[in-house]
């Protein structure tokens, strides 16, 4: 059977990166047994469209890494970072741009801000979720 596409669905590039490779899909489901504190506590404020209503999906596929929040219709990607990414921040970064090339923005918090205040973690996403691009300058320059 045939699928048609909409408008609004996903490339069936970004649909073949967010179903990722079989062992992917089971780490995956690992990370979200094994979740952090920190990502249970975004996760209830994200989850089921709470936010804005945005959807989110956590700890999704999307090759080739899995990141811990994603909301695919604004391509919005939310990590939240313990201690050990002190020590791999050239990771994150080389990481953070190949997400980047893919089309998405990347934002990053550690646990303790999370845990710390979630109300302005979740004002900064949620800031960026309904945020408005500014209008494109005419093409003559000043108008006239």
């Amino acid at each position: 059977m045939e699928r048609t596409l909409t408008k609004d669905s996903l490339s069936l590039r970004e649909r073949g990166r967010e179903r990722g490779s079989k062992n992917m899909k089971s780490l995956a489901r690992a990370l979200r047994r094994q979740a952090t504190d920190a990502e249970h506590l975004l996760w209830k404020h994200l989850r089921g469209r709470r936010l804005a209503g945005y959807k989110f999906r956590r700890q999704v596929v999307i090759e080739p890494y899995i990141v811990d929040f994603v909301c695919f219709e604004t391509k919005l990607i939310v990590e939240a970072d313990g201690g050990q990414h002190i020590e791999q921040m050239q990771y994150d970064e080389k990481r953070t741009a190949i997400l980047q090339s893919l089309g998405y923005e990347v934002m990053r918090f550690w646990n303790n801000e999370i845990l710390g205040d979630v109300n302005a973690v979740l004002e900064q996403i949620q800031y960026r979720l309904i945020e408005v691009p500014s209008p494109q300058p005419s093409p003559g320059g000043r108008g006239g």
